[in-house]
């Protein structure tokens, strides 16, 4: 997996990847990440998947980071009380 491109941002690691003729988006926030994969062929270019990170699915993204953050913290109770 090729590291394309790194996206400044003030909230989360943004990185592009190329890999099996895939482009591959990961959003990082703390301990959590978010992988998009895009197929080669579905975008003219390095500029269309960038242009695919908008304020929405940023917006999307920290809704799911919480999702994730109750979930994995549900399951440490979980483990806690067994």
């Amino acid at each position: 997996m090729r590291l394309v491109k790194d996206i400044p941002h003030e909230r989360y690691k943004i990185q592009i990847f190329n890999y099996n003729e895939k482009y591959i988006v990961k959003i990082e926030l703390g301990q959590f990440e978010q992988s998009f994969k895009i197929s080669e062929t579905d975008v003219s270019g390095l500029g269309d998947v960038e242009n695919m990170i908008t304020d929405e699915l940023l917006s999307n993204s920290l809704k799911r980071f919480v999702e994730m953050r109750t979930d994995w913290s549900n399951g440490f109770n979980i483990k806690n009380t067994k």
